[in-house]
Formats: structure tokens, C-alpha cells, sequence
């Protein structure tokens, strides 16, 4: 395969890299000279990874190309570029309708939208695929998991879940935080922390025919205090603003609501060893 990527930015960073740690690396991969750091670094790391003159060169020396530009860039430089019919395109943008990518890159004739998240440089987590394709659900199954689906409105709700993982890890900071202040220091304090919710992370796959509700109500033993906290957020309505939140990102990824924005600046905030929104081009 010869893999192209317009845009450079956090997402090309991770699935190069995940792509490059595999034993049977034989995709060359080409990427655009934006953003120029982030490109020269890849290329400087990895074997059979080349920077292109420019976006067009990309086109030229690939048969499979990821878009991975922001929304409000793609309706600029796309149109600009000249695509071919055998070209396959695989959009990461995840606020444009796969309707819209192919009509950006006509005349070619396959269009895939993919969703990785920025684990799939460790080679975890999972990638959504739509429509299903045999092709790109082989290269992101290389890089962890892969979950195809068949209409848009599946891909769309999917999406959402990734705004959750800065939620995440404010929670788990609530709880650090909380033992700090009552003397507990780290390392003893992060690890106790991290080591328990690694540990709970593995418990959906030792049960999987129970759902999330059945794990909770076996942790919350009655009068104990796992169901105290449990029953203390409820009342406090914690889980129905958590929904409510997760509708209105729901309603932006779809475009019905607020600027449109690409789900990239929900995973790769700055100062977390990956590129700003504005680097991320």
C-alpha cells in the first residue's frame, strides 16, 4: 500500500507511528509538508516515511489517502487538488458527511470515513469504519480494534463517546487530588489510582455478557459504600447533566449546533505531548 496523508498534524502522527511498530511494516507512507515539524520528525524516525513537495505530490505518489485536515480548511484545499478514479480516500474528519468527502474528491470513485483515536500509536483502542470495507478495517485492525457500521447516524453517536476522555481523567484527578490533601502523597497516591481504574478497565471483557448498569449494581454491595457514592452523584443529577452534555455533542458533531469543529480537539488537548488545534493542520 502507498499511503498518503494530507494534513500532519496529531492523528497522522499517531497512526504512523502505530503503523511503523508493526513487525510486517511494509506500507511507504507520504505526507504533507504541514505541518512541516511534525512531518520532518516522522520522516526522520521511521524508515519509508518521505515528505512530499506539497499536497498535490501526496495525490501523485498514493493510491490510498487519509484526509486528515480541519473542517474549516477542507472546503479550501480539497477542491483544489486533482484526486483520481482508482484513489482511495479514507476522511478523518469527523464533522463532514461521507457525502460531502466524495463529492471534495471526485472523480474518485471509493470514499471511507475513519474515526482512530490516538492510542492507535500503542496499537490500542478502536477505530470506528464507515461504510464497512475489507481494506481499511485490515490496516486499523493491525493498529487495535475496528468496528465497522453501516449507516451514518451509528458513526455519528459513536463519535461522541470520544469527548469523554478529558471527563475522564478529571474524575480520576478528583479522587488525586482528594488523597493529596489528606496526605497522601505520590507516587503512592497516582498509582493506587491509575492501578485500580487499569484494573476496572478489564472488567467489561472478564463479564461479557453483562452490561455496564449489571457491572455497577455488583460493585455497589448494598449499604456499602460503593452505592453511597453511587446513589450520592444520582441525586445530585451528575449521570442526567453527563447525557445532556453528550446530546449537545451529539447535535455539533452533526452540524446541528455551535461551530463546526473536528473530534481531534476533544482527544489531543495541548500540552499533552501532541500539537495544539492550530498545529494540527
Amino acid at each position: 500500500m502507498r499511503l498518503g496523508f494530507i494534513g500532519t498534524g496529531a492523528l497522522t502522527a499517531a497512526i504512523v507511528a502505530g503503523l511503523k511498530s508493526l513487525a510486517d511494516d511494509h506500507v511507504s507512507i507520504l505526507l504533507s509538508p504541514r505541518n512541516e515539524q511534525i512531518a520532518a520528525d516522522l520522516a526522520a524516525r521511521y524508515a519509508g516515511v518521505r515528505v512530499a513537495a506539497d499536497n498535490q505530490a501526496v495525490l501523485d505518489g498514493s493510491d490510498t489517502v487519509m484526509l486528515a485536515v480541519r473542517p474549516q480548511v477542507a472546503p479550501e484545499v480539497l477542491p483544489q487538488l486533482r484526486f483520481r478514479k482508482d484513489h482511495h480516500v479514507v476522511s478523518l474528519i469527523a464533522t463532514i458527511s461521507l457525502e460531502k468527502a466524495a463529492a471534495f474528491v471526485a472523480p474518485a470513485q471509493r470514499t471511507t470515513k475513519a474515526l482512530p483515536m490516538p492510542m492507535v500509536a500503542h496499537r490500542q483502542g478502536a477505530t470506528i469504519i464507515y461504510p464497512p470495507d475489507a481494506r481499511i478495517s485490515a490496516l486499523f485492525r493491525a493498529l487495535g480494534k475496528t468496528i465497522e457500521v453501516k449507516d451514518a447516524a451509528a458513526f455519528d453517536a459513536l463519535s461522541v463517546v470520544t469527548a469523554t476522555f478529558a471527563a475522564y481523567f478529571k474524575y480520576l484527578d478528583t479522587i488525586h487530588r482528594w488523597l493529596g490533601e489528606r496526605g497522601v502523597g505520590d507516587p503512592t497516591a497516582r498509582d493506587y489510582v491509575a492501578s485500580l481504574y487499569k484494573a476496572l478497565a478489564h472488567a467489561p471483557d472478564a463479564a461479557p455478557a453483562e452490561g455496564f448498569l449489571d457491572l455497577s449494581a455488583e460493585y455497589a454491595t448494598r449499604g456499602g459504600i460503593n452505592e453511597q457514592v453511587l446513589n450520592e452523584l444520582s441525586e445530585q443529577g451528575v449521570f442526567e447533566a453527563f447525557a445532556e452534555s453528550l446530546d449537545r455533542v451529539h447535535r455539533r458533531i452533526g452540524g446541528r449546533e455551535g461551530p463546526s469543529n473536528t473530534v481531534t480537539s476533544f482527544l489531543f488537548p495541548a500540552g499533552r505531548g501532541w500539537p495544539s488545534e492550530e498545529e494540527a493542520g
